[in-house]
């Protein structure tokens, strides 16, 4: 298996996704996978994704999950996927490409060369050089959420939301994923909620030991977003719930060890069989 896995969540991205980039990545980078996670898709999203696949199935997979149950889910669904297939690291990338591709090795070499850092954290900051594009409203809210909460974690993090994250498979991290999370649009917060929590508990130097953030040299604005305005306010919310659940008073944090073993996704055979698209396309490779 593929040192590193890449996660990519997919709803009803048929129109937005580019295959040609995807093909262009796998072709340059060296022990990486990329697993598409369909999180229920009720467009042709399934199709592409087949057909995608069976081009190259050594570089890409896909996991269909049958019902759409939110980005949070799909993203956990696709890490415990690389865990039960033994990656060392994995990713988990925004299926438009905002933040492309090319990142994930300069992220792969932060973790080769510092054996302490855990988590990557890619980072949208308007420096000289970067090309970092989002309205002057996302920008003015992202900078008041990240404040907000940097204050509920304790943790001085610039750029929570960021799309473009890059774990070592530890102890640590395998436990932050192994339960569902509490949130669906913040649940990037959540899971370095848990990781905090976790390394207090087990006596580990605290996290923000183990999480380097990441400059992006690139982020950009790709039309169709499913993030609307006023879902920031239902992120306040969530960040209400994140405190609640795992910092306030009456605090308790689902940070139950993770099973011994994860349950391994069903095999390409058993997939295709079950998905008419995939087994059609496996067929005409």
């Amino acid at each position: 298996m593929s040192r590193t896995i890449v996660v990519v969540p997919c709803f009803n991205e048929a129109l937005r996704l580019d295959v040609a980039q995807y093909r262009r990545f796998v072709a340059r980078a060296d022990d990486v996978l990329v697993l598409f996670v369909n999180d229920g898709s009720t467009d042709a999203t399934g199709e592409v994704l087949a057909r995608l696949v069976a081009s190259d199935p050594r570089r890409f997979d896909v996991l269909e999950l049958p019902h759409n149950g939110g980005k949070a889910e799909a993203v956990r669904r696709g890490l415990l996927w690389a865990i039960a297939h033994g990656a060392q690291y994995a990713a988990y990338w925004d299926a438009d490409l905002s933040m492309p591709l090319e990142e994930i090795p300069r992220f792969c070499d932060v973790l080769d060369r510092r054996g302490a850092i855990d988590l990557v954290v890619g980072t949208r900051l308007d420096l000289l050089g970067r090309k970092i594009e989002r309205s002057k409203l996302r920008r003015l809210l992202s900078r008041l959420f990240a404040r907000v909460a940097s204050r509920v974690l304790g943790l001085p993090i610039i750029d929570t939301q960021c799309g473009a994250k890059l774990l070592r498979l530890t102890r640590c991290t395998n436990a932050a994923v192994a339960q569902p999370f509490r949130t669906r649009w913040i649940f990037d917060v959540e899971l370095l909620a848990r990781m905090i929590l976790w390394r207090q508990r087990h006596g580990l130097p605290p996290a923000a030991e183990a999480i380097y953030e990441m400059p992006l040299e690139q982020s950009l604005h790709v039309p169709g977003s499913k993030l609307r305005t006023a879902d920031f306010a239902r992120a306040a919310w969530e960040l209400a719930t994140v405190w609640r659940t795992y910092f306030g008073p009456t605090a308790r944090p689902p940070l139950e060890a993770p099973p011994a073993r994860f349950p391994v996704p069903p095999t390409a055979a058993a997939r295709g069989s079950g998905n008419p698209a995939l087994a059609a396309a496996r067929r005409a490779a």
